[in-house]
């Protein structure tokens, strides 16, 4: 009898959010619940496209061989995204439901999985079209033996009051703040409010995680990271994204300032003026920048990071 009602108060949780999804800022009104889809392109069904140890973040949660914990982080690659940025490196997975569909209890079983291997953390990437579904997961792990970090790797077009359902499920926050200037924001993701929702956003990210945490090896247990990609020609976009972390949380709030801008042959027609590589000069312009405001707790890119593989294959690995 117990379980019976466990499962009708999930699903009672579950179709709170989904019949008539305003889970993000685009608020669509999809009903999820019959399979409908707003503008993540994902129903209430739960697609997850890899669930694998990735080495790609920033060493504080990926590890490093320095400090002896290059384990990787343990990343789920979640299908669907509300934002659809044209540049997107991600863009197969975000752009189309993709990867397997898999039950929230099947979500916790990897969650475990990813432990087992030894991953840093568990690291849900573009997770906020199925946060509720995350949170009974989490849930479930935790109750299963789950004792590592979670981290929220997010767009940051998040609405705060679905924020609040993480709060003492997420341990770090690793957010993007894209965009300051509202015409970059709507011409490339199609968001004009990206920057109120974004600053809204990390408002709540920071409540929740006030103060970085660091083991002695140097792994971040609790906090938050902002990262910011450097956009061809927008020096002054992430001049004032920086500009706007530091005066408001100083270095409470560690920033991620990235140039591993790749340009995709799909943007080239349209998007002529982002078809480009970052140049040295602009990297270096935004981090001159970041020095004299007086930026310390700060994560920079050195050499061709845009030549790197950070895109991983999305064949269902782990999943």
């Amino acid at each position: 009898m117990k379980n019976q009602d466990n499962t009708r108060e999930e699903a009672a949780f579950l179709s709170r959010y989904m019949k008539a999804c305003r889970i993000c800022p685009r608020r669509c009104g999809a009903d999820r619940e019959e399979g409908k889809t707003g503008v993540c392109g994902v129903p209430a069904d739960l697609y997850v496209t890899r669930a694998a140890l990735h080495f790609w973040e920033e060493p504080c949660i990926s590890g490093s061989r320095e400090n002896g914990n290059a384990n990787g982080s343990g990343t789920v690659f979640f299908s669907g995204c509300a934002l659809k940025c044209v540049y997107c490196q991600n863009y197969e997975i975000a752009h189309a439901r993709c990867g397997k569909r898999i039950t929230i209890d099947r979500l916790a079983e990897i969650f475990l999985e990813l432990q087992d291997k030894k991953a840093n953390n568990i690291n849900l990437v573009t997770p906020t079209q199925y946060i509720p579904q995350i949170v009974l997961a989490a849930k479930k792990a935790r109750r299963m033996g789950l004792t590592i970090p979670f981290v929220c790797n997010c767009g940051g077009y998040e609405d705060p009051e679905m924020l609040e359902l993480l709060d003492g499920i997420v341990d770090v926050y690793l957010t993007d703040f894209k965009y300051m200037e509202t015409d970059i924001a709507m011409k490339y993701s199609g968001a004009e409010d990206y920057p109120e929702w974004a600053a809204r956003s990390l408002a709540e990210m920071y409540r929740q995680c006030p103060e970085p945490v660091f083991s002695e090896d140097g792994l971040i247990k609790k906090g938050v990271i902002v990262r910011n990609l450097l956009l061809p020609g927008h020096v002054r976009n992430s001049k004032k994204v920086v500009k706007y972390i530091w005066s408001t949380y100083g270095d409470k709030v560690w920033l991620s300032l990235m140039n591993q801008y790749t340009p995709f042959d799909r943007i080239r027609e349209s998007y002529p003026e982002i078809s480009r590589k970052v140049t040295r000069r602009d990297y270096d312009a935004l981090i001159d920048y970041a020095l004299e405001l007086g930026v310390e707790n700060a994560f920079i890119q050195e050499g061709g990071t845009a030549e790197e593989s950070f895109i991983p294959s999305f064949d269902g690995e782990g999943v």
